[in-house]
């Protein structure tokens, strides 16, 4: 483990939340693009989304430092763009 690294045990509750979320609005963002949003441009929408995905990296970061951060929310948005395609 590296310096930036912190161990996940303990946080995994934690953890599992901020990925369901990261999921979440990444969904809904990819469906933003093909589908009608409500109340909002789909422009601000996906941002809304965006900064919100943002936000919950900094937080994967306090629990198992950025690299390991950045890592996992890649593999959430991946995992969640398949999601889309899946259903479309």
């Amino acid at each position: 483990m590296t310096q930036d690294e912190k161990p996940i045990e303990g946080n995994q509750s934690s953890v599992a939340r901020l990925m369901a979320e990261i999921g979440l609005q990444y969904q809904a963002a990819q469906l933003a693009l093909t589908g009608a949003v409500l109340g909002a441009s789909k422009h601000e929408f996906i941002t809304a989304r965006t900064e919100r995905i943002e936000i919950i990296r900094e937080q994967l970061t306090e629990l198992v430092g950025p690299d390991e951060a950045t890592r996992m929310v890649v593999e959430e948005m991946n995992k969640a763009s398949d999601n889309v395609k899946e259903t479309k």
